[in-house]
């Protein structure tokens, strides 16, 4: 078996399970953000159970419209807090929260061998931590809610492995967009998609997370690596919580394999607007931009924050845009604080954020009027993703996007970086 029939065996209490196979999985993490997590609260009450499987182990984490935007955005996240503490489940308020998907993992709830699942497309970031993690629609984790189970069919797995070394600047986010451009944005569909090889070995957790976050923009159910060292080391101290380590059997199967060699990789820009139109940085073009932004559940970690404080140096925000640095949670936010990031963000004219969404998704922070460009580290740049449906979303790694906000058009970072 390949990592995630095995991930998804021991939660079935099955000895095997194969692609296409229909199975109960015990669930070891359900999550709900502040938009999804009310339609799952009212189907959780019309099943008419009382009390969740397993408080512990049931996840509410407002980010997408917080701090509350509006009126609509309080009402909303006070009827999913008022939830959240008569059910007692793990809940954090604005302050301690963060990005649903760089908390969790920051904060020790998803551990390997995990299966997981998320009232959020994204919720693939886990796979990184060499769990099975997939988004579900809300009413499907009502019932996960409730039960601490759910039934699916089991995937199909494609095999990526990426030989060779980084080049300099290159990291996780160009490997996935490269990834994406190759095989289009349904190349995975249903299927697992499991990264290896050299260049993956060398990557780092923040690297790891930034590609699984993105499988979903392949098609994939999941994204998943096989822990290693690095793994390990991540999750050390964060959880007393036991968890099992899998790993891909050797004769393992997969629907299909590619290889490619990651030195021939250079950062990638995908043009909008899909991700998988995605090119080389040196053939992107010469568009000048209105907006860039560094952050999000993608690119919002601390390791992405360097990279683009490091591109950016003592230069200046180009005149002609605005830059928008959403750190993906408090802890995230304080590191960059201590280690002067913020201060080299704030003195380049950036703008730094409160740790949310945001932007991402169109819902406040950064909208884009009609006409504007946009170059984001996020994880989407469909048709009005960011605002108006006559604006444009590029999307980036941090290395791309700080040297793209110093010269005020899309731009590499070796035009830049010392």
């Amino acid at each position: 078996m390949n990592l995630s029939e095995k991930i998804l065996a021991a939660h079935s209490g099955k000895s095997s399970v194969s692609p296409g196979e229909f199975v109960n999985v015990r669930v070891d993490v359900v999550l709900s953000n502040d938009i999804t997590a009310p339609l799952a609260i009212k189907e959780f009450s019309r099943l008419g159970v009382r009390k969740v499987f397993d408080a512990g182990r049931v996840v509410i984490v407002p980010d997408h419209f917080t701090p509350n935007k509006d009126i609509p955005s309080a009402e909303q996240c006070k009827f999913v807090r008022d939830f959240a503490r008569e059910q007692g489940v793990v809940y954090y308020e604005v302050g301690q929260a963060g990005i649903e998907h760089v908390l969790l993992p920051e904060k020790g709830i998803v551990l390997p061998g995990d299966v997981v699942v998320g009232a959020d497309s994204h919720t693939c970031t886990y796979g990184a931590l060499a769990a099975f993690a997939t988004g579900m629609g809300s009413t499907d984790i009502a019932v996960a809610m409730a039960t601490g189970e759910i039934w699916m069919k089991v995937p199909q797995a494609i095999k990526f492995i990426f030989n060779g070394k980084l080049q300099p600047w290159v990291g996780g986010k160009d490997l996935i967009l490269y990834t994406i451009g190759q095989i289009g944005v349904d190349g995975a569909l249903y299927s697992s998609m499991e990264f290896a090889g050299p260049a993956i070995d060398e990557l780092s957790m923040d690297g790891r997370f930034t590609m699984a976050n993105m499988a979903i923009e392949a098609g994939a159910k999941a994204g998943v690596f096989t822990a290693d060292s690095k793994t390990l080391e991540y999750v050390k101290g964060r959880s007393s919580r036991k968890f099992a380590v899998h790993r891909p059997d050797a004769d393992a199967r997969y629907a299909m394999t590619y290889q490619w060699d990651a030195s021939s990789i250079e950062p990638q820009v995908a043009l909008p607007s899909l991700p998988s139109n995605a090119r080389p940085v040196s053939r992107a073009g010469n568009v000048e931009l209105d907006q860039v932004v560094i952050g999000s559940c993608t690119n919002g970690r601390i390791e992405d924050l360097r990279v683009a404080g490091r591109v950016m140096g003592k230069r200046k925000v180009h005149p002609g845009l605005r830059v928008i640095v959403i750190p993906g949670t408090p802890a995230v936010y304080l590191q960059a604080l201590r280690e002067g990031i913020i201060e080299k963000f704030v003195e380049a004219g950036a703008v730094v954020s409160t740790s949310t969404c945001g932007p991402c998704l169109g819902g406040y922070m950064g909208i884009l009027a009609a006409g504007e460009k946009c170059l984001s580290t996020t994880n989407r740049n469909f048709v009005g993703r960011m605002g108006s449906t006559k604006s444009e979303v590029y999307l980036a790694g941090p290395a791309v996007a700080a040297a793209s906000a110093v010269l005020g058009r899309i731009a590499s970072p070796e035009e830049v970086a010392a």
